[in-house]
């Protein structure tokens, strides 16, 4: 029976990796979804069948449960709430992988390698698990989505982080104690790790959280993986190790979108900002304005940030691009990669509208485009089309990549008010001459927008 529960697991295993290698293309990536799911639904029955298991019916009753609330997330949250629900997921396998290693380690029974592997475990899952609920606060705006930041923090983290690592050294190398001694150092190697987790969240603003998710995601592989060879489930080794695997490239490629290292998104956060200021005024431009620029260009290229999430006026852009098109508009869509609050943020969100894959297109697909347009149209995006980041050495973006907006011909900005983006800065864009701002709730404006273009 032990063979035929491994040779599960490892079936498993391919249709993980073939589903992460379908979700690399759009038009397999449901397909991909499906396999994978499928992969964990044959673990998780198969491991009934594990000679000596015993509780199988709260095992069930747990598994119903976690099911259910679940699918009902997955059915009733928006998508522009998509990011909370990822950080709270990606917590859950963290705490999960913490709870095992816990579990393991209480029964003084592991040998010393895999006890080593169930420590690391549960300190990389420990803080994965808060350090996703505190994301899931921040972009909750429980807590506020700014950085939070106190004296001495710094050196705090890094006592709390010598400290996690001194519990685990001395569970690692000490097991003679009695039994009540063992589990009070298990109770506070876990709780310290749990601390440290939320707080290093506390200092990071809502726009690099594509980058924390992403590490958090890295991190919640990882200690699964560890878990998986502490108790020798090859389905968990697998998974852990494609997530941890993945989760690390897009991290590091996330950051490399921002030109940030991942230990300045977690301890620098913008630094000092920029004394630069622009002596120039925005020029406002009316619904009825900006319509008939659009209505009569021959190339837009829209570019879409998190005020559209927060707008949620994915739908209406939607609208508004079918309504260019009905005039012979080719429209194209300008995805920066660290734009919204999540990796991959704003193609989800465009395609939940049903905006066609093919309209989107990378930064370095699309920036040579931009001097050909007719009108490049911002819609919620603010830092990732300052030119700042190109011009200004000083600037605390200088030398992220940019969306290069200000080559279009014209330009038009749909902003709620005249505030700043997240780096704190002006933005040099919204003051040139070819720039126009369009003041409003996006989902308000490009309702707008259709209306006026419809009548051209």
């Amino acid at each position: 029976m032990k063979n035929i529960v491994q040779a599960s697991y490892f079936i498993s295993a391919i249709l993980f990796i073939m589903g992460l290698k379908m979700l690399s293309s759009p038009t397999t990536a449901r397909k991909g979804n499906l396999l994978a799911g499928l992969g964990m639904i044959m673990a998780i029955a198969f491991t009934f069948l594990i000679p000596g298991m015993k509780h199988h019916l709260l095992m069930i009753v747990v598994i119903i449960i976690g099911t259910a609330i679940g699918w009902v997330s997955a059915k009733k949250v928006p998508l522009t709430d998509m990011p909370q629900m990822v950080a709270l997921f990606n917590g859950m396998g963290g705490g999960a992988a913490a709870v095992i290693s816990y579990l393991e380690l209480s029964r003084g029974e592991i040998v010393s390698g895999l006890r080593l592997l169930a420590i690391l475990g549960g300190l990389i899952g420990s803080i994965s698990f808060s350090g996703s609920i505190g994301a899931f606060m921040k972009l909750q705006r429980l807590i506020g989505d700014r950085p939070i930041t106190y004296s001495l923090q710094k050196p705090f983290h890094a006592f709390l982080l010598l400290l996690s690592l001194s519990l685990g050294y001395f569970v690692f190398i000490d097991y003679t104690l009695s039994l009540p001694v063992i589990m009070n150092i298990l109770i506070f190697f876990f709780v310290v790790p749990l601390l440290l987790g939320f707080l290093i969240t506390l200092p990071i603003g809502g726009a690099d959280m594509p980058v924390v998710i992403a590490l958090f995601n890295a991190a919640t592989g990882l200690a699964v993986g560890f878990d998986g060879f502490a108790i020798g489930n090859q389905a968990m080794m697998v998974s852990g190790v494609i997530v941890g695997a993945s989760g690390s490239l897009l991290t590091y490629l996330m950051a490399k979108a921002m030109n940030r290292s991942i230990a300045n998104v977690f301890f620098g956060a913008f630094g000092k900002l920029s004394e630069h200021e622009v002596v120039k005024e925005m020029k406002a431009r009316e619904v009825e304005d900006a319509s008939i620029m659009l209505g009569f260009a021959r190339k837009v290229i829209v570019v879409p940030g998190y005020g559209l999430a927060v707008a949620q006026a994915q739908h209406k852009l939607m609208e508004f691009m079918d309504v260019l098109e009905d005039k012979d508009v080719e429209v194209k869509f300008a995805i920066h990669p660290v734009a919204g609050r999540m990796p991959g943020h704003m193609n989800v969100l465009l395609a939940e509208a049903n905006i066609p894959y093919d309209k989107l297109y990378d930064l370095e697909e699309i920036n040579p485009e931009f001097s050909t347009a007719d009108v490049a149209l911002v819609v919620g995006a603010n830092d990732v089309v300052n030119p700042a980041a190109e011009t200004d050495p000083s600037s605390p973006l200088y030398g992220m990549p940019i969306l290069k907006a200000y080559q279009s011909k014209n330009v038009l900005v749909i902003k709620r008010g005249r505030g700043k983006g997240f780096a704190g800065i002006e933005n040099d864009l919204f003051f040139m001459d070819q720039t126009y701002m369009v003041f409003g709730d996006a989902q308000d404006v490009l309702g707008k927008l259709v209306q006026a273009i419809k009548k051209i």
